[in-house]
């Protein structure tokens, strides 16, 4: 469903906050979204390409095995139903060791490659654009040492700059109409794999399988966390006597997927759950966030 300017303007008094959004986007004047299909960078596509019209927004969405091939398919879908300028680009952070060890800086590697990869289509309209990242101001509490990575070359924050929350982008998302309001957070497929232990491609096909597979049996949101040849499951609290009456089905899901034994974590599901690990971190503030009117660099580092 396209979304009318009616559904914006049903919003009374509230538009103020939306508009802060769009002038920043129009402050920046041309810009590429890093676009993965998730609640976050949709909404941020989808006002983009409102705000400044396709011909100067470009949603661009890295292909890599850590992308489960449904937020592939459904980037898709999305940029069809919306008429995005979409553009595919394939991420080589497999090609880094420093990634593949997965040390706590497993993030900023990855980042690194898709800046490095949206630099050949960071030309719109024949203007230099900015490459715009769905990070809400939730997302500056967690560890994400990507976030600092994308900045320093040149990457900026919209939602922050404009003061959205994770509820504020669900909130705008549902009243736009956008069918991703309620989408469940999807992060990349190596953050199901414990610092410390090397992320293979035959990991993340492990971990893809067994999420694509309980998927299919009504579990929205979900983790299938990696330990060798165990899985741990995490959902929601609300879902695990769901799970424990489905056990057979769950079970035979994750088996297919390659993994011996199956369990299921009483603790329930925690995005960043694996961050524990690393103890406490001060988070980075890679966009001044205290002051997220600020200026801050525009274009791709090449």
């Amino acid at each position: 469903m396209n979304p009318t300017a009616a559904a914006e303007d049903a919003t009374g008094t509230a538009v103020a906050h939306l508009d802060a959004l769009r002038d920043e986007l129009r402050r920046l004047g041309t810009v590429v979204v890093a676009f993965s299909g998730g609640a976050d960078s949709a909404f941020l596509a989808h006002v983009a390409t409102r705000t400044l019209g396709a011909g100067r927004a470009r949603c661009v969405t890295a292909v890599s095995p850590s992308l489960a091939p449904e937020e592939l398919t459904d980037c898709r879908a999305l940029a069809t139903e919306w008429g995005l300028d979409h553009r595919e680009v394939a991420t080589t952070e497999f090609d880094d060791p420093a990634y593949v060890r997965n040390d706590g800086d497993r993030c900023r590697h990855c980042k690194e490659a898709l800046m490095e990869a949206l630099g050949p289509v960071a030309t719109v309209a024949g203007r230099d654009a900015t490459v715009v990242l769905g990070v809400n101001l939730d997302d500056l509490a967690d560890h994400r040492p990507g976030q600092a990575a994308a900045a320093a070359r040149g990457a900026v924050f919209p939602l922050v700059r404009a003061g959205f929350t994770k509820a504020d982008v669900r909130e705008w998302s549902r009243r736009l109409g956008l069918r991703t309001w309620d989408k469940p957070a999807a992060a990349c497929l190596a953050s199901r794999v414990p610092y410390g232990t090397p992320v293979t491609l035959g990991t993340l096909a492990s971990v893809a399988g067994a999420e694509s597979g309980l998927r299919a049996l009504g579990l929205r949101e979900l983790r299938v966390r990696h330990h060798g040849d165990t899985a741990r499951l995490e959902v929601p609290l609300g879902d695990l006597g769901r799970v424990v009456d489905l056990h057979e089905q769950v079970a035979a899901a994750v088996h297919a997927a390659g993994y011996r034994y199956v369990t299921l974590d009483l603790d329930g599901f925690r995005s960043g759950r694996l961050n524990d690990a690393l103890g406490a971190t001060s988070p980075a503030d890679p966009v001044g966030a205290a002051d997220p009117a600020g200026a801050a660099g525009t274009g791709v580092g090449r």
